[in-house]
């Protein structure tokens, strides 16, 4: 027997038990779907992650009085939650004395409640920014205009909105030189930001971004805000101008020498790392899962096929008395295994892509396919399907020709 005809034996058979071949293949399936959902969502995230979420550029790094990590160590969190908080003479001092920064901003942010006439919005993100953020996060305006120097200096009580509060409280109209009540302070819309869109069901077009001044002057100054800065490149300009504000900030805040920063210092690289790292475990601990069900899988094709060679033992003797040797039978199961696998395998990758796809149309959470993970799938599926398919195969193989002639169910 040749690999062609075994291949069309092995396809025929299967044909002729639906029922039994689908029911063989559910596991596979279930289990190639996950790997492929998995990897789709966790490359999506991480993309997105470093290019919306952080939103920094490679030579931007800000400073904070505590650091993500320390949000992953309770001890490091406790005990940077003990530091002094970051205030705005912080800032002034990195604005003022940091030769290395191409510019140098501050933010803080925090949510409340925004009115107009007897619309309301919840739970908006209201933003306090320095004029000097326009240039580091890189905001995009649809349209008006962003905080200035003057807005600043004064306090001015502007704001520039994003577009889910434009939708939701200033519908069918320009927004522009509109008021706004912002927790009961009364704003002037003179500026509206680039929708963003949504990823995993959360909004980013939610906010309104006010003068850091006016922010402090009606919320208080009890919060620590964020110092970002922009260096004049990457690598050892980014290096220069982070060391810079470290010394500075230090000699502000009467940092021991020897002692660690009463503060923290991150740029786009470190973020992502523990990003990478979070995503690295849940990356893990979903194909672990997702393992046990090709696991599962591939127990149940070694019992689907161990309950076809029952079934067909007077079949293979018949072969083997026409002439069929051990080797074309141990091929012909082994193929019958690996094509039940394989088929669970596209079928896998199918609802897994489909699965990642419509949950990014659904909610928005952001998916990348890789051509990596589906030649992986496909080749993860079909090495289920020979390996627990070798001992039913080998089975069938080893069986003497006379005695499965006089076998009977």
């Amino acid at each position: 027997m040749n690999t062609t005809e075994a291949i069309r034996v092995a396809l025929g058979a299967l044909w002729a038990n639906k029922l039994r071949s689908v029911l063989t293949l559910l596991g596979v399936v279930i289990g190639v779907a996950a790997v492929i959902a998995v990897v789709t969502f966790v490359n999506g995230i991480n993309g997105y992650v470093a290019t919306k979420i952080f939103n920094l550029g490679a030579d931007v790094f800000i400073i904070s009085r505590q650091s993500a990590s320390d949000m992953t160590n309770p001890d490091k969190f406790l005990e940077s939650a003990k530091r002094k908080k970051i205030e705005m003479d912080d800032y002034r001092a990195v604005a003022a004395r940091c030769s290395e920064c191409e510019a140098v901003g501050a933010a803080v942010s925090i949510n409340g409640h925004v009115r107009h006439e007897q619309q309301e919005a919840t739970d908006v993100n209201i933003r306090g920014y320095t004029p000097s953020m326009l240039r580091i996060t890189d905001f995009d305006l649809e349209g008006g205009r962003f905080i200035t120097e003057t807005d600043m200096m004064s306090a001015a009580p502007v704001a520039v909105i994003g577009t889910d509060v434009e939708d939701n409280l200033l519908p069918g109209g320009d927004p522009i030189g509109k008021e706004l009540r912002i927790d009961g302070y009364l704003y002037t819309v003179v500026g509206v930001g680039k929708r963003q869109g949504k990823t995993m069901g959360q909004s980013q077009d939610n906010y309104a971004i006010i003068p850091l001044s006016a922010y402090l002057r009606q919320y208080g100054e009890r919060q620590s805000i964020g110092i970002s800065a922009k260096a004049h490149g990457t690598g050892e300009p980014l290096e220069h101008a982070v060391d810079q504000a470290r010394i500075i900030l230090r000699a502000r805040r009467h940092d021991r020498p020897g002692q660690p920063d009463s503060f923290s210092e991150e740029t786009n690289e470190s973020l992502m790392g523990i990003w990478s790292s979070l995503s690295g475990t849940f990356f893990v601990a979903m194909i672990g899962i997702a393992s046990i069900s090709l696991v599962i899988g591939g127990v149940v094709i070694m019992n689907m096929q161990l309950v076809s060679v029952t079934e067909r033992t007077r079949e293979i003797g018949v072969r083997e008395a026409l002439g069929a040797r051990r080797t074309d039978v141990l091929r012909q199961f082994l193929i019958e295994s690996s094509t039940i696998a394989l088929v669970g395998g596209v079928l896998g990758v199918t609802i897994g892509i489909s699965f990642a796809k419509g949950i990014t149309l659904a909610i928005g959470m952001p998916s990348q396919i890789e051509l990596w993970s589906v030649i992986a799938g496909l080749l993860l599926a079909t090495g289920v399907g020979i390996f627990f398919g070798v001992y039913p195969a080998r089975r069938a193989a080893m069986l003497d020709p006379i005695a499965a002639l006089r076998f009977e169910l």
